[in-house]
């Protein structure tokens, strides 16, 4: 005669609950020193900016009294903080665009299969390890209307020298080109470690199929690029209208405030007007236009991704 099979029985719902408890507090416990970290350098500033956005603050940034909208509503028809909404969309426009063009550019052509492409690789990336402010500091030197080379070589082609920084239409142009150059380093990197995770045999398929590079480029690689595409176009809005460095060592928001970005108007307000509550507005502003420009690109940019 067999014996009688024993069956576990499950553990009851208060045992269950019990070790759901615990396990929320250990996995809290293994969290709390980032939610430290990001309590004290991000939660705790961006609720203090949006407090103090509401107040007409002294010189030491304390609040003094409660002026409710009026800093919002003041800004928005102040001619300064308008000039510097225009500035910002110019110089988003002028890098992010070109920024990704041509790194995806670079990015092609380092991704072929030739002798010696590695240095290429290596030459294209080299500008992520540089600082925005030695970065600006080269191009500074490379602007100055005497001794820059820019105009050292227009002057073999019999073109007089640019005030390159200190002429206020073209002044935002040339921050921004300085920028692009910045900026490629690293999204040529990312787009590159893209495409090598493209899989080769759908490049050999379409080779026996005898299609085109072009038509390889547009229903093979780019639809297969397109998350990775997606994701440097995003850092790269975000990057650009976040954009300070440049601007303070370059042009310091002149001439006629034609490089003045929101960024650096928020950084005047703050430590040279000491109006931190005009500041604040300006940064909460930035932070919801930010906020909106990146849903939308998520909204109607994602449904041309392709994932798989």
């Amino acid at each position: 005669m067999n014996a009688p099979l024993s069956v576990k029985s499950s553990p009851s719902v208060p045992v269950r609950r019990k070790r759901a408890v615990w396990t929320t507090l250990e996995g809290i416990v293994y969290l709390l020193p980032s939610l430290i970290l990001f309590s004290i350098f991000l939660f705790y500033p961006m609720l203090k900016t949006v407090y103090l956005s509401f107040y007409a603050t002294d010189h030491q940034g304390n609040p003094v009294q409660f002026v409710g909208i009026e800093n919002f509503v003041y800004l928005l028809k102040d001619v300064n903080f308008l000039q510097s909404i225009k500035a910002t969309l110019l110089f988003v426009c002028y890098t992010v665009p070109a920024s990704v063009v041509l790194a995806l550019c670079l990015a092609l052509m380092a991704n072929e299969k030739l002798k010696g492409i590695g240095l290429f690789r290596t030459f294209f990336s080299s500008t992520m390890g540089m600082s925005v402010a030695a970065s600006s500091v080269i191009w500074m030197f490379m602007y100055n209307p005497s001794i820059g080379v820019i105009n050292k070589v227009l002057s073999l082609f019999g073109i007089s020298d640019v005030q390159w920084l200190l002429d206020p239409k073209i002044a935002l142009i040339s921050v921004s080109i300085s920028t692009i150059w910045m900026n490629i380093g690293f999204t040529f990197l990312i787009l590159l470690g893209g495409l090598q995770n493209i899989d080769p045999t759908l490049y050999e398929s379409a080779r026996i199929a005898g299609v085109s590079y072009w038509y390889q480029l547009r229903k093979v690689t780019l639809p297969l690029l397109s998350p990775t595409l997606f994701f440097v176009t995003t850092v790269s809005l975000i990057h650009s209208f976040q954009t300070f460095g440049q601007i303070d060592i370059l042009t310091k928001g002149g001439p006629m405030d034609a490089t003045n970005v929101i960024v650096y108007s928020i950084y005047k307000d703050a430590f040279i007007n000491y109006n931190f509550g005009s500041a604040s507005a300006q940064a909460v502003l930035l932070f919801f236009a930010i906020l909106v420009v990146t849903f939308l690109q998520f909204k109607f940019g994602e449904r041309k991704v392709h994932y798989q």
